[in-house]
């Protein structure tokens, strides 16, 4: 009898592997059944390695420090230079090449900071929902979300970490630290809708009635069933954090030149505009492009969700 028992796991055991591998397929059929899922995976991945490895398509990496180059300012794009050059004879392509690693960098401490913060919340607000803890926690994310962004990142405080800055192109500490500070509500928002809903549902109870800690029920019965609606808005939200720290820059509160980054760019091309327009043209061009990457990327991401469900 020992013997049949044993013989019998065997197969389940097995038929777990490709169980896993089969849903992966499903997932990717579904991802790829949107042409421009697969436009936006293609640039996301071009961002990243623009990001990583700045210096395998530029001809210029000491433009993006401090150099002066009168004889070639102002130049139109051209063969040598391809975005043109600025005012101080600096390559475009260059520098906004270089941008790519400041801007993703930006958004990866932003949602690494205010993701599991807002879902945090969120999931012990909507699990206690109508009690003082739920009504405490919402108020607080009401009061935030009620503050405009850019009056919230502008009133923030300056920091003082007593830690070098990094060598490097880096984004200033205290547009991360304001940026977050503007983000996390969202997410508590979000997970709050789906784990009041979640948590009436049977498996839950079923957890519950058998004992179950509290910290089980949150982590391991209601958080996977919140990754979906995370995950597509983290996708999505990587281009508007880029937009919001080029928007600090544009103003002059994010990063500070030499440093390249898309809003500085702008914000000095802004002056020249319309006979020296590729200043200011091919930066906003390089944000488009990260934005609509990252968008096309989280649409995909939202219909293999929710096509898996339907399936």
């Amino acid at each position: 009898m020992s013997h049949t028992q044993r013989s019998g796991a065997l197969p389940q055991r097995g038929l777990l592997k490709p169980s896993t591998r089969e849903n992966l397929r499903i997932y990717w059929y579904n991802f790829r059944s949107n042409k421009l899922s697969i436009v936006g995976l293609i640039i996301v991945l071009i961002s990243i390695y623009l990001a990583l490895f700045p210096q395998t398509v530029t001809h210029f990496p000491e433009h993006v420090k401090e150099f002066v180059d009168f004889a070639n300012a102002g130049q139109a794009p051209n063969a040598t230079y391809w975005f043109g050059t600025d005012t101080n004879g600096r390559d475009i392509f260059t520098r906004v090449i270089y941008s790519f690693r400041g801007a993703l960098l930006m958004s990866i401490v932003v949602l690494a900071i205010s993701v599991p913060i807002g879902t945090a919340l969120g999931l012990i607000a909507g699990y206690y929902h109508g009690t003082k803890i739920d009504t405490i926690i919402m108020r607080i994310t009401d009061i935030f979300l009620s503050m405009p962004p850019l009056i919230k990142i502008a009133a923030w405080p300056p920091v003082p970490t007593g830690i070098p800055p990094a060598p490097g192109i880096t984004p200033p500490r205290n547009s991360m630290l304001a940026i977050t500070i503007m983000w996390w509500p969202w997410y508590t928002r979000l997970v709050y809708s789906s784990t009041v809903s979640l948590s009436e549902e049977y498996f839950v109870k079923e957890a519950e009635l058998i004992g179950a800690s509290k910290l089980h029920i949150l982590v391991k019965e209601i958080l996977p069933n919140c990754l979906s609606p995370i995950l597509t808005k983290m996708a999505l939200d990587v281009g508007w954090v880029i937009l919001q720290g080029a928007s600090l820059s544009f103003v002059g509160l994010g990063e500070q030149p030499p440093a390249p980054s898309f809003g500085t760019m702008i914000s000095d091309g802004s002056k020249y505009m319309p006979d020296m327009w590729w200043i200011a043209i091919m930066p906003a061009l390089g944000i488009i492009f990260i934005i609509l990457g990252f968008n096309f990327f989280g649409d995909g991401i939202r219909d293999m969700f929710d096509r898996g469900k339907q399936s």
